[in-house]
């Protein structure tokens, strides 16, 4: 079966959310490659404003006009927004379709010790570090977004040995793997979308994490979410602000968020609200039009 293969360049701001369009019409991974095609492995930054490449795969079957139409309907809704390239559609052979999507997705290091690799690339840890195994693009959450950049970062400095993690919108899994690779004794791992508590559970299986994790589909409150660590949402603006109490209900005193998937712009809103549930501010982290909150109960 041939492949039809969809590819937009946006602004960062707009990867989530088209992320998100690809997968819930394509069913397919969704591959984010590296703004300004730097390259992490040799420790360059990406260029500022550069846009970044989101590419899916749709298999040619019998419904691919319809998920392709609705596809472009969502590129041009979101254009209005900010400018995105034209949607450029193409068709791939099986073999095309396998090589081109493992070329999108390269060894990416975070931090001083974590490194993300995936699955079907061979790679030996050196001194120190972590590996993180992920088959990515199943779910949000491959480490080169700036959200799931900025969490990693954190995740690094804040977790301490024996910690209880809350992992809200787990995505893929990468932020619970990354808390048991730091240190962390057990997580529980939320998500609404199905396709995110299988993708967590396939690469949490595969790490050995199976008995530290427990991975429920839905929101919380939850009755083993409470008396947690630190809590890690990479989520968006809208739902920290609607779940903000229940966030800080979740934490025992003393205890760490770490929230990303906010915009700078509506920054302001989720600090208002996660103080008013109680919080305490004690970082803000940037990156590109990102950030990355440190709130303590």
């Amino acid at each position: 079966m041939d492949y039809l293969e969809l590819t937009v360049q946006a602004p960062p701001e707009l990867v989530e959310p088209l992320v998100q369009l690809f997968q819930h019409y394509g069913k397919q991974r969704v591959a984010v490659e590296e703004a300004g095609g730097y390259n992490p492995d040799e420790g360059e930054g990406p260029t500022e404003g550069a846009p970044v490449i989101v590419r899916t795969y749709l298999p040619k079957t019998r419904t691919a006009t319809e998920r392709r139409a609705r596809i472009e309907v969502g590129v041009q809704l979101m254009g209005l927004i900010k400018p995105l390239s034209p949607l450029e559609v193409r068709t791939v052979t099986p073999y095309e379709w396998e090589e081109a999507w493992k070329a999108h997705f390269h060894l990416l290091r975070i931090g001083k010790r974590l490194v993300v690799r995936p699955s079907w690339q061979e790679y030996e840890p050196q001194g120190s570090e972590l590996v993180l195994t992920l088959d990515p693009g199943l779910a949000f959450g491959t480490g080169h977004h700036p959200t799931t950049y900025m969490c990693l970062e954190q995740l690094e400095r804040r977790i301490q040995d024996g910690m209880r993690v809350l992992d809200l919108g787990t995505g893929s899994g990468l932020l619970a793997q990354a808390a048991l690779l730091l240190g962390a004794s057990w997580v529980l791992a939320v998500d609404t979308e199905a396709d995110s508590i299988r993708a967590s559970r396939r690469n949490l299986k595969e790490a050995g994490f199976s008995k530290q994790v427990k991975i429920i589909r839905g929101s919380i409150p939850q009755p083993e979410g409470v008396d947690m660590d630190l809590v890690v949402a990479n989520i968006s603006a809208r739902v920290l602000i609607e779940l903000a109490e229940h966030i800080a209900a979740s934490l025992k005193p003393g205890g760490v968020l770490i929230a990303s998937g906010v915009l700078e712009e509506r920054g302001d809103e989720v600090r208002e609200a996660l103080s008013a549930a109680g919080l305490t501010e004690m970082e803000i982290q940037h990156n590109e039009d990102w950030l990355a909150l440190c709130f303590q109960r």
